[in-house]
């Protein structure tokens, strides 16, 4: 499946609320330090539900510590400076969505980094600065995960809504 790779994340309702995506998802997350929290945060503990035990979560001190694990697919860096589309990509098992904190996102040098494949952005209206981290997560892997027919995914999860009738109206 996908990585999700959260640089030096600052609120813990977001990861927590991530811990719940990957969980539901597949994915794995890699939290990457300084953490702005403590991982026993009760705003972590109650956003991700009773889902930490089904997530794949990936502590890593700092970034130069999860470059070998990450860099061992494509990564792809997030952020609103970018020009090609999130959308515009063919994702592949194993690839890294990256996203920086939530004040400030990715930094200068992680996103200069030779080890990125690519600047990405998630299009929003003129005038947006950002999207939540955790619903920018959501939204990339939906579609990277769309993209390989929603694999592993429940049979109802998996019919394609775009060629079938809508459900009757009651």
């Amino acid at each position: 499946m996908f990585r999700v790779a959260f640089v030096e994340p600052k609120i813990p309702p977001n990861t927590g609320n991530a811990i719940r995506m990957v969980a539901a998802t597949g994915c794995e997350l890699h939290l990457i330090g300084p953490l702005g929290f403590d991982l026993s945060d009760a705003r972590l503990r109650r956003a991700g539900l009773d889902y930490h035990d089904l997530a794949s979560v990936h502590v890593h001190a700092d970034l130069d510590r999860a470059w070998p694990e990450l860099a061992t697919g494509r990564i792809f860096a997030f952020t609103g400076r970018a020009e090609r589309s999130f959308a515009d990509v063919s994702y592949r098992a194993g690839d890294t969505l990256m996203f920086g904190d939530e004040p400030t996102g990715l930094s200068d040098q992680v996103l200069a980094d030779g080890r990125v494949t690519d600047l990405v952005r998630i299009p929003m209206l003129l005038g947006i600065r950002s999207l939540n981290l955790s619903n920018a997560a959501a939204v990339a892997v939906y579609e990277a995960w769309r993209q390989h027919g929603f694999a592993g995914a429940g049979a109802r999860a998996q019919r394609d809504t775009r060629s079938s009738p809508p459900p009757p109206a009651h």
